[in-house]
């Protein structure tokens, strides 16, 4: 008969506990704040990850241009040499293009 009893006492014991420890665990340094908390600096990385993959994008177009555009070469260079100011208005023509031409065009 104390078999009977105890059994039931037991296994309510043994989950009150489980309970308690879970509790603990889940509210302590390692627990669903430190989740939280790692969820939030993946996506900050991610976010930078992309920021970054954005900058690369962007340079290699650049590099491109630069490569193979020889206004955007024209530019780089005078503003290497600081030959253009901050302000100035740079007008860039088409290489076909001839003073006569513009000209006629007025």
């Amino acid at each position: 008969m104390l078999r009977n009893f105890l059994r039931p006492l037991a296994a309510v014991a043994a989950l009150a506990g489980l309970s308690a420890y879970a509790t603990i665990m889940l509210k302590g340094p390692q627990g669903i704040a430190a989740l939280q908390e790692k969820r939030h600096e993946v996506r900050m990385l991610e976010e930078q990850n992309a920021d970054l993959q954005r900058d690369i994008d962007a340079k290699k177009l650049r590099i491109e241009r630069l490569k193979h555009d020889k206004d955007t070469q024209e530019l780089e260079v005078r503003k290497r040499l600081k030959m253009d100011h901050q302000g100035d208005t740079v007008f860039v023509l088409p290489e076909n293009s001839t003073h006569s031409n513009a000209r006629e065009a007025r």
